[in-house]
């Protein structure tokens, strides 16, 4: 059983949430990305959707998982490139977009419920970060996912480069950023990078079972394992670190660098970049 959350939704609506009752009054909830259009690009009005979302999954106790996952055929292909053409101009708004990107996405390690990715097909960039925010994550067969950052003259700035070495090894995410190809889902599953990978169809309804095992559980006990959880995790290994250097050094190379907006004209104008390591 499905029912709407929030606000009436619409078409335009770059975030929507269903609620889906799994026993009794205990719910779960579905995010999705719905600009499929564009491959349900990350920017400022998706940020404020999820933020809202955010914000009435933390105010109604009944539910005790969320799920987040893309409409048509991508989970999310990352940031906008072409809006990124003018945002990466801008020493004001740049930045603040990407500390907005961080202060959301952190947001799904702070909430008191699990969250879980169902990657439903391409995720790149932006899209990994969310995942890598993620409590775990379920892959379709037809899932792939890369950086991609690399390959448009871009570095990460969402939390790659700070959260990918910790979830799947130095090594094995000096391989993803530099090489910027697409893993299958078979490669996440091996990688560590996804927790199951199961039929398209079934997709939904695995991240559901997952809910039937976390509400036969105390709430309050799985919100104190997850802060916990995430508290040691996060000091222990120099992640709030790690992000502000990742935020520093992508504004000042996105912003100053020949490289960086050379990667994103050349995107626009469909021909291969010309770098010049400047």
């Amino acid at each position: 059983m499905l029912e709407a959350i929030g606000q009436d939704l619409d078409s335009d609506d770059p975030v929507t949430c269903e609620l889906i009752v799994i026993d009794g009054d205990q719910r779960a909830a579905l995010l999705t990305l719905a600009r499929p259009d564009r491959l349900n690009a990350i920017d400022s009005s998706m940020l404020a959707a999820l933020d809202a979302r955010f914000d009435a999954l933390s105010a109604d106790p009944s539910i005790r998982m969320a799920m987040i996952t893309g409409a048509g055929r991508a989970f999310s292909a990352g940031g906008d490139l072409k809006a990124y053409v003018e945002l990466q101009r801008d020493p004001v708004g740049f930045p603040a977009f990407v500390a907005e990107l961080h202060r959301v996405f952190r947001r799904v390690r702070e909430l008191p419920i699990p969250v879980i990715s169902l990657v439903n097909g391409v995720a790149a960039a932006g899209g990994l970060e969310l995942m890598l925010y993620s409590d775990w994550c379920i892959a379709s067969e037809s899932a792939v996912v890369a950086d991609g950052h690399l390959n448009f003259g871009q570095m990460g700035g969402g939390g790659v480069l700070t959260l990918l070495p910790r979830v799947a090894g130095i090594q094995r995410a000096a391989e993803m950023l530099f090489t910027g190809r697409f893993l299958t889902s078979e490669e996440l599953l091996r990688w560590g990078l996804v927790n199951d990978v199961v039929p398209s169809d079934r997709l939904l309804e695995a991240g559901i079972e997952i809910g039937r095992q976390i509400i036969q559980k105390s709430p309050l006990a799985v919100a104190n394992a997850k802060e916990i959880m995430n508290a040691i995790w996060s000091d222990n290994s120099g992640v709030p670190a790690g992000l502000q250097l990742e935020r520093e050094r992508n504004a000042y190379y996105c912003l100053l660098s020949h490289d960086a907006h050379e990667g994103l004209q050349a995107f626009v104008e469909k021909r291969t970049p010309r770098y010049q390591g400047r």
